[in-house]
């Protein structure tokens, strides 16, 4: 474990209560209010003292009030720091209220426009898409990249396009883990990591694999090779709980993270779990 507290750039919160949540019924696991108290019985011994929220896919409409739901909780806990904010990017120019909305929430550093849920993946380099992406930095957001590995070339061409914007790669592009696959994921996150707008979240890489039966042999590979590609000026830990519990526990995925940089120095571990996520989504830790 480490041996001081750390950011975790990557935490979805959402109260079934209060938002709704369509994409949950067919995930009955996670399909329950998961608040701040929930992830404090989760992480066990490990230290956490700066949460990056995640938006959760709230349906249609509700992305505003997910926000100011956030923006709520962290009135009465200072560790949740930031909030990675959904907007419908694909309404081009038209998305400019909504990025102004959420640019009044002073904890909103970035969004995120779910990419692998789409049929087709090419729609984030629709001209509208790429004009709201551009449109971003204007008010100090950066975009958090969440595709699969078939998809990577999108992510790939998006980042590309838009120089002046900031994009996260959320859990390693997604490899396909499961069935063993490397290529082309293997050498197409090292042409992301080429572009130096982009940073790399080492999270959500159990999911990735056969949730019942995967072992820690076949994620260290992965592991390894987006931090290789990336280095750790730009690389940012995340648990993606509470997805990450339908393979494994919060500090199990510690230890497997911990494992795999053992060998690394105490300033390359404190920027792999605090530097780059406190740098990136400009939180008030360091």
């Amino acid at each position: 474990m480490p041996d001081f507290p750390i950011i975790d750039s990557h935490v979805h919160l959402y109260d079934v209560e209060r938002l709704s949540y369509g994409w949950m019924k067919g995930v009955p696991k996670l399909n329950r209010t998961h608040l701040v108290k929930d992830f404090d019985a989760a992480r066990g011994p490990v230290q956490v003292d700066g949460i990056v929220f995640a938006e959760v896919a709230v349906d249609p409409g509700l992305h505003i009030e997910e926000a100011r739901f956030v923006a709520e909780m962290a009135a009465k806990d200072p560790r949740l720091c930031a909030t990675i904010a959904h907007a419908p990017l694909e309404k081009g120019k038209a998305v400019e209220a909504d990025l102004a909305t959420l640019a009044a929430i002073p904890m909103v550093k970035g969004i995120r426009r779910l990419i692998e849920t789409e049929m087709n993946p090419a729609f984030c380099l629709e001209p509208a898409f790429i004009e709201a992406v551009k449109m971003l930095p204007r008010f100090g957001f950066s975009f958090d990249i969440c595709v699969k590995h078939f998809a990577m070339t999108y992510a790939i061409e998006l980042a590309r396009r838009c120089p002046d914007t900031q994009f996260i790669l959320d859990h390693i592009g997604k490899p396909d883990i499961k069935n063993g696959l490397k290529d082309p994921w293997w050498w197409q996150i090292r042409e992301l990591a080429h572009l130096p707008n982009v940073v790399c979240k080492i999270s959500g890489v159990a999911t990735e694999a056969d949730h019942a039966h995967w072992h820690r042999d076949q994620l260290r590979p992965y592991i390894d090779h987006a931090i290789t590609v990336f280095g750790f000026e730009r690389v940012m830990y995340g648990s993606d709980w509470t997805v990450s519990t339908l393979a494994l526990d919060y500090p199990t995925w510690v230890e497997i993270v911990d494992e795999a940089v053992g060998g690394a120095s105490q300033d390359e571990r404190h920027k792999l779990y605090r530097g780059t996520a406190a740098r990136i989504y400009r939180l008030p830790l360091s």
